[in-house]
């Protein structure tokens, strides 16, 4: 049959006069050669004509399985660690660790996330809305995905990178809290979305529109405190369902950027971004222009409750991690009972001083550099790339510690000016030159290698080969030079050449072992310039080192947790005091005795005595501390009770201002919290001189025993192991020396 009608079709053409079907070659006219030909409209064209039709099908049909198959396969597996959907849920109880300061009062309470569930039932209609409005206007519409947005947001990504915009719907947001990785903000990789995109498909088929936007509305990060309840709680005293039309728009303008418009510390852009979202309210139709504009105009007006910061956020943050090393996880769930050896009052004190102290740096005629208020100024994103890492600021910081000298419990800690920009604790991880406030250390071992605190060292220019390079020449801070000093004189000054002078003649390796028994843990290299301070330490260590003045010998290590208990009250881990003898009474009586001279009648005698009004029955010693080109200022004021230690700089390393010095810059907070503390606390006795201390009347510009022709302004006693005491008088002054009284008229008769 099929036969016979091609035959049909064969004839009827014939009679049409159609040429003869050819062959797939013809013979040009002009060459005779063959030619390819093809069906025109139906064969491929160029190098596609060469493949059969029927391969061509094949190949692009087998490609497309296997590359959707690649893709599904792909999709399917994205999600082989992701969590279950059930958790969306999974409120599990656990109990916070709770934090007390030494007086027994609640200082913090340790938990991954604090929230108070509520029910969509309760919520005003404004609530829910502001966050659709700012979050995901078509979120009653999407499956999970809005595919608008996400493209766009793919677009702008592809411009301008990460973070140029956001597209996740509030399914996703609720999916990517979902991980536990989300802890991680900067997780933001291809992977990570993907993973959302498929957890927030599953949320939807599993769960309804309100059932999403409840669990949403419990689970968002309000820069600290989780969900919306706790949030109104925390920022207004209210409930949730209490909220007004202004108060729902600002909570929905925190999540964004939760550090960043956090009312409490950002008022001024939290308002702004609340401002956007009643905008956008009105422009979706979710409230009215009128009622938009009523709510713009409406005052910020917080809970009393809600300006109170964490206390002490540094010292929970330094002993969460000590806790965390110890128990790991279990102090976010178990109910811990941690006492600690802060001292709540003095940590007030501290903050408030140190505040002080860094605004006047601000306002100083003399400072060119970033203010606070300036950077806390910037937009939000910039103040975020800032702050990433949180080691760098470029506003001038600061840092304080309080330690007890008899326990070395740590009774203030002050890591830096602002826990929420910088969370980096410069009392425990910074590393700094410490400068002058370590030439301490070299004059105690000069005192332990038996030379006495009335020994001269003269004070005038000074060289020290250098192999391979210039020769090293120490300078003062003031560029000039005083002569012949006795080592008491010059540590109160800080002479600089001095101590390099004293450093070489005791040993390099003399005085960095005496540094390092004392409590500098950092390593202190073997050059001339460690003498003046030089190498990089960490703040903590001087305190600790100080301590060893303070204890006349005897080294305390610092610590933070007296116990760790059960939520039933059984006692899993308790802390010693950590004492350790490393320098003998009488060597380190005589250089506290010097320490004491350097705050009464040396570098940190205005800072600590004139300006604050510290009681002259309190003894007080210390050292003040100046780098190179005034790039760290530093003071470390020591009684019996109290170890305080204080450092103001930046964090890159530049002149602070012309003319900044330890004693001007950094002084005056240490001085305030003794000053405070003393107001309360009974006034302790002075250090009690060992036996077998020998005092001899000597004159300061010999160093020799003191004779009747020596100025009486030049005579003073001194202290000295015995067997270094001068035993011979004053060569200097006499009746026919031009020092003397009358002296000159005697030469001249």
């Amino acid at each position: 049959m099929r036969r016979r009608r091609r035959a049909g079709r064969r004839a009827r053409g014939a009679k049409k006069g159609t040429p003869k079907k050819r062959s797939g070659a013809r013979r040009t006219r002009a060459t005779g050669r063959k030619q390819a030909t093809g069906r025109r409209g139906k064969g491929a064209r160029g190098w596609a004509g060469l493949i059969p039709r029927r391969a061509l099908a094949l190949t692009i049909l087998v490609g497309g399985g296997l590359g959707g198959g690649v893709a599904w396969r792909g999709w399917t597996h994205v999600c082989d660690e992701c969590p279950s959907i059930a958790q969306i849920y999974a409120f599990e109880p656990r109990e916070a660790t709770k934090l007390f300061a030494a007086d027994g009062s609640l200082l913090a309470e340790l938990a991954i996330e604090r929230r108070t569930p509520i029910r969509m039932e309760g919520l005003p209609r404004h609530v829910y809305n502001a966050f659709i409005a700012v979050e995901d206007k078509r979120f009653w519409g999407h499956a999970g995905v809005d595919l608008l947005r996400t493209t766009r947001a793919f677009f702008d990504f592809l411009m301008r990178g990460y973070g140029a915009a956001g597209g996740s719907s509030i399914t996703q947001q609720l999916a990517g809290n979902m991980f536990e990785s989300s802890v991680n903000r900067r997780d933001i990789s291809i992977r990570r979305k993907l993973r959302e995109m498929r957890v927030a498909i599953d949320l939807e088929r599993a769960y309804s529109k309100w059932e999403i936007l409840e669990a949403y509305l419990n689970q968002i990060n309000f820069d600290g405190v989780f969900g919306v309840q706790a949030a109104a709680e925390r920022y207004f005293g209210k409930t949730a369902a209490q909220l007004n039309l202004p108060e729902a728009a600002l909570l929905a303008a925190i999540p964004r950027n939760p550090a960043g418009y956090n009312p409490i510390r950002r008022p001024e852009r939290a308002v702004g971004r609340r401002n956007l979202v009643l905008q956008l309210m009105a422009a979706q139709g979710l409230v009215s222009v009128e009622d938009a504009e009523a709510a713009k105009a409406y005052p910020l007006e917080l809970a009393r409750g809600a300006r109170i910061e964490q206390d002490a956020p540094y010292f929970v943050e330094w002993v969460r991690q000590r806790l965390y090393d110890r128990y790991g996880t279990d102090i976010y769930e178990k109910g811990f009972r941690v006492y600690t050896t802060l001292d709540p009052d003095l940590q007030t004190v501290a903050d408030s001083a140190l505040l002080a102290q860094l605004e006047w740096v601000d306002r100083h005629p003399a400072y060119s550099g970033v203010t606070f208020e300036e950077v806390r100024a910037w937009p939000p994103d910039s103040l975020y790339q800032v702050s990433r890492g949180g080691a760098e600021m470029p506003y001038v910081q600061g840092m304080f510690i309080a330690l007890d000298a008899a326990t070395g419990d740590v009774r203030a800690m002050v890591g830096g000016r602002d826990f929420g920009d910088s969370e980096f604790n410069r009392a425990t991880q910074a590393i700094r030159q410490p400068g002058s406030v370590f030439k301490p250390f070299v004059f105690a071992t000069a005192i332990a290698a038996g030379i006495p605190a009335s020994e001269i060292i003269y004070d005038q220019p000074y060289y020290l080969e250098n192999v391979g390079g210039d020769p090293y020449a120490p300078r003062n801070f003031d560029n000039d030079f005083k002569g012949p000093l006795t080592l008491r004189r010059a540590l109160a000054r800080s002479i600089n050449i001095v101590a390099v002078k004293l450093g070489q003649r005791v040993g390099e390796e003399s005085f960095a072992q005496m540094a390092e028994r004392m409590g500098i843990s950092s390593t202190v290299p073997r050059v001339p310039s460690a003498a003046i301070g030089s190498m990089d330490v960490r703040p903590i260590e001087i305190a600790s080192a100080y301590s060893t003045f303070a204890n006349l010998g005897v080294r305390v290590s610092p610590r933070s947790i007296l116990r760790v208990e059960s939520k039933d009250g059984r006692v899993l881990w308790e802390s010693r005091v950590q004492r350790e003898r490393v320098l003998e009474p009488d060597i380190a009586w005589i250089a506290q005795s010097m320490l004491r001279d350097a705050v009464d009648q040396g570098t940190g005698t205005l800072a600590v005595r004139s300006r604050y009004a510290i009681p002259f029955s309190v003894p007080v010693a210390g050292k003040t501390g100046t780098t190179n080109d005034a790039t760290n200022t530093w003071f470390v004021g020591f009684t019996p009770d109290l170890v305080t230690t204080t450092w103001i700089g930046l964090d890159r390393p530049r002149r602070i201002y012309n003319g900044a010095t330890g004693g001007g810059t950094a002084a005056p907070v240490g001085a305030a919290v003794l000053a405070h503390y003393y107001e309360t606390h009974e006034h302790p006795d002075p250090w009690e001189r060992p036996p077998g201390l020998i005092e001899r009347i000597v004159d300061e510009t010999t160093g020799l025993l003191s004779t009747r022709w020596c100025p009486i302004e030049a005579s003073y006693v001194e202290i000295y192991l015995e067997g270094t005491e001068p035993t011979e008088t004053c060569d200097e002054h006499g009746p026919w020396s031009a020092h003397a009284p009358g002296g000159r008229d005697f030469a001249r008769r």
